[in-house]
């Protein structure tokens, strides 16, 4: 397997033919052919399925893609790394986002890294924190935010914030007439929740077995973005972190607010992996996230969050 071979599996595989694929790689369309041809017999097996709506991977084929995109991933980080100039910091940083942190985070972390590193290429994936946690220990991210880890001899934890759970509820839900938000309230309504298993459901059942009311659980998903659409819709009530709901609770489009007896809170860290050198660009792009994740809870952008080394 050759850099050309891997290029044109992860290109045809992302656009799904071989014509789309040639022009985004300026290559003739008999090139791109004749190098998935080439991987196909080296393997041994068929890595696409060829269709009239265009080329799918079989099983194989995105066993293989995804180990080269990795490949490929690595390659670029190194050429970044040992580039002979000694300017300013440069390479690619793949970082790991929590799906609830992401629409607080992401803009003021991009343009932070953009203006005082402007040699670092950042990548940000979001998801829920197993999936995170997998790809951390896969090498997929540099780094990723979790929440309730310690270090490991694998991984070196900075918490950066403590948050409470939120009760999330429609926008046309009186809670001002409700008093204070409860678990106890909250077992009276239809509920949708993360998927059994996921780090924040544990939270959650942890908090509902307390009060001894067998909670309506509407549906499970493992999509913050459905949640939310469904309890925009009203059709039930949810739970989630005050940051994943902070824009749309300032624009309307959802009510809500923390959760008390008990109160529950989840501390956010800072996650990477140990036993390696870390790039240049790593390390300045992890202090950036300790830094703009700093700021944010400091200037109340972050709503219920407070610092992790601020006292309770």
């Amino acid at each position: 397997m050759d850099f050309k071979q891997l290029t044109a599996l992860v290109t045809v595989s992302d656009v799904g033919s071989v014509t789309k694929a040639a022009r985004l790689l300026h290559l003739v369309q008999p090139a791109v052919s004749r190098h998935i041809r080439s991987l196909e017999e080296e393997v041994g097996v068929p890595l696409f399925e060829r269709t009239r709506q265009g080329m799918t991977l079989t099983p194989a084929g995105e066993i293989l893609t995804e180990r080269a995109r990795r490949a490929l991933l690595e390659l670029e980080r190194a050429r970044a790394e040992i580039r002979p100039d000694r300017g300013p910091v440069q390479g690619i940083v793949t970082i790991g986002l929590l799906d609830s942190t992401v629409e607080i985070l992401a803009a003021p972390l991009v343009e932070s890294v953009a203006r005082r590193h402007p040699g670092v290429s950042l990548r940000l994936l979001g998801a829920f924190s197993g999936h995170l946690r997998q790809w951390l220990d896969d090498g997929a991210v540099d780094m990723t935010l979790l929440y309730n880890l310690a270090s490991t001899p694998s991984i070196s934890v900075t918490p950066l914030l403590h948050e409470s759970l939120w009760a999330v509820a429609p926008p046309d839900a009186d809670l001002a007439g409700a008093g204070a938000l409860t678990w106890q309230h909250l077992t009276s309504r239809p509920l949708v929740l993360p998927v059994a298993g996921h780090g924040l459901r544990t939270l959650i059942d942890e908090a509902l077995a307390t009060t001894g009311v067998e909670p309506t659980v509407a549906c499970q998903t493992n999509s913050m973005l459905l949640q939310r659409k469904l309890v925009a819709s009203g059709t039930a009530w949810t739970v989630l972190p005050a940051a994943g709901i902070a824009q749309d609770v300032a624009t309307g489009r959802l009510n809500g607010g923390p959760l008390t007896d008990p109160e529950v809170s989840r501390t956010v860290v800072l996650a990477l992996r140990q036993g390696s050198r870390m790039p240049p660009a790593v390390e300045v792009v992890a202090t950036e996230v300790v830094r703009v994740t700093r700021r944010l809870v400091e200037n109340g952008a972050w709503p219920t969050a407070r610092a992790a080394d601020q006292p309770d």
